[in-house]
């Protein structure tokens, strides 16, 4: 493991192989970056690979304050700069997915492609938004079944190993009670469309749908879709 500081918060991260371009991979929501661990050990026999914990999250510093996006996006930009990544391919999940693509859209010059998968919405109804800030509340008051619910009932199908999903939770529902309210917060302020809007470099979005997986690609921006069954 490695670690970095940027503003205070003290970093953790893996880093492993050689060859361009380099993957970043970033976890999603009160997870952390063994989450990736298969992935990055495929990818690393032939690209250099880096994943890290979120800030807040596994063994990174767990601040108090707010936990933006757009703050997520920084801390890989300056970590993508200071190991001497060059232009990577960031590739996040859930709340991960938000940030790789917060991440193309203000800082290009770190990234030569995104994948999102499964990313956290980009718009949410007003019936979503009032669960998931009731669910922030709660992890605040130190009640964590709304949490657990949540990963069970949305995050697995009901064919789903029952011995990973306990898994799962065990550490999702871990995180620190100021972190997760805070990251589920402000993933609910991220402007979605108007981040989208902005991006520049290729882009792939994969996210599981009842009907299929739908798939996002771009060359500038997200100008074109296509459906496949599972």
């Amino acid at each position: 493991m490695g670690t970095i500081v940027r503003d205070g918060v003290r970093l953790a991260y893996d880093d492993r192989g050689t060859g361009e371009p380099a993957f970043v991979f970033v976890h999603g929501w009160t997870c952390d970056r063994s989450f990736f661990a298969p992935q990055a050990e495929h990818l690393a026999k032939r690209h250099r690979v880096v994943s890290l914990d979120l800030r807040g999250h596994g063994e990174s510093d767990k601040p108090e304050g707010p936990y933006s996006i757009a703050a997520y996006a920084d801390d890989i930009s300056y970590l993508i700069d200071q190991l001497g990544l060059g232009r990577a391919v960031a590739v996040g999940h859930s709340l991960g997915g938000n940030i790789v693509l917060q991440l193309a859209a203000t800082h290009p010059d770190r990234v030569a492609a995104i994948v999102m998968v499964d990313p956290a919405p980009f718009v949410y109804s007003p019936e979503l938004r009032a669960g998931f800030e009731a669910t922030a509340v709660a992890i605040e008051a130190g009640i964590r079944e709304p949490q657990r619910q949540f990963i069970t009932n949305y995050l697995f199908l009901p064919t789903s190993d029952p011995m990973l999903v306990e898994r799962v939770c065990q550490v999702m529902t871990r995180a620190q009670s100021h972190v997760a309210a805070a990251a589920l917060r402000g993933c609910l302020a991220f402007d979605g469309p108007a981040v989208a809007a902005q991006c520049g470099v290729p882009a792939l979005h994969l996210a599981s749908a009842s009907h299929g997986i739908h798939r996002i690609s771009c060359r500038s921006g997200f100008r074109t879709s296509s459906t496949v069954g599972r």
